[in-house]
């Protein structure tokens, strides 16, 4: 059986997943680290606003300062290895120049009902050592508004998983902005959905605070 999540906002998201992780989540490992996993989880938020009270409230402000470096500034990125960051994958595609995101934007302007307004954050001439965890981004216009579906191999829940909902949730925002249209959907479906073991207690501490 596959994993769903609905939920209003992404911090609901984040915490549902958690929980459902550590109700359900079978024992692994990544990388040589014990986890708890979940595969093929599908997250979905009905209104996915970056500034969200459950985050503001639970999230390690370090971590969500360390996403949006990772997002916003174009310098590699130490603690993976110096690989790219997702501020050069979105907006200077493998130093080439080339901004996936103002493409898009162009391109639903163009035809808002363009279903190839699709962002790819793998580099796979240099990711021999690093792939990123969200590697597809695509975006739609529907009833709803602009909406966005992003394709991630592994998310860690425990200590990145709400800090990535945050930061797609400001991308899918600029991309509306761009584009002139409400925010819709914002789906997160994730091969492994996992918290390492290490982090289990703190995990449940959060969730016991939420109860």
């Amino acid at each position: 059986m596959r994993t769903e999540v609905d939920a209003t906002t992404i911090g609901g998201a984040w915490l549902g997943i958690a929980r459902r992780i550590l109700t359900d989540g079978v024992v692994s490992s990544y990388d040589g680290r014990a986890i708890r996993e979940l595969l093929l989880a599908t997250l979905r938020v009905s209104r996915p606003d970056p500034s969200d009270g459950l985050i503001e409230r639970f999230a390690p402000r370090e971590r969500l300062r360390w996403m949006r470096e990772n997002f916003a500034s174009r310098e590699r990125v130490a603690e993976l290895g110096d690989a790219d960051s997702y501020a050069t994958r979105l907006f200077d595609y493998a130093g080439a120049g080339l901004d996936q995101v103002q493409g898009v934007i162009d391109r639903l302007r163009a035809d808002p009902a363009s279903r190839r307004a699709a962002i790819t954050t793998f580099q796979p001439l240099t990711d021999t050592a690093y792939v990123p965890c969200v590697s597809l981004l695509d975006f739609f216009v529907e009833s709803r508004g602009l909406s966005l579906v992003a394709y991630c191999h592994s998310i860690d829940f425990g200590t990145k998983g709400f800090a990535n909902l945050v930061e797609l949730a400001h991308l899918q925002r600029r991309v509306a902005d761009g584009v002139g249209s409400p925010v819709g959907e914002l789906t997160m479906v994730v091969k492994s959905a996992h918290l390492y073991e290490s982090d289990l207690e703190a995990t449940r501490a959060v969730l016991e605070g939420d109860a």
